[in-house]
């Protein structure tokens, strides 16, 4: 892995955790909670758009989206388990 490789994981797990966390209005995590949503998102988000068949397509728009919307899902799924 490169340092370049590094720097835009880290980018995007950023921003799709700042994105999730404006969603869900859970408010902001800090600078690394962000990023660490956002890269365990983009891990869920991947597993569940190959579960259900959907192709949002490449690029990083594709990558910020998917990872958006995998740390929305564990976001929410962190408040159920949190409330019970």
């Amino acid at each position: 892995m490169t340092l370049e490789t590094l720097l835009i994981w880290l980018v995007i797990g950023a921003v799709a955790g700042w994105l999730a966390g404006a969603v869900v209005k859970g408010g902001g995590f800090g600078l690394v909670g962000d990023i660490v949503v956002g890269i365990i998102g983009a891990f869920v988000g991947g597993w569940l758009a190959g579960v259900l068949g959907i192709n949002i397509g490449g690029g990083i728009i594709a990558t910020i989206i998917t990872a958006t919307g995998g740390a929305i899902v564990l976001l929410l799924l962190v408040r159920l388990i949190k409330r019970n």
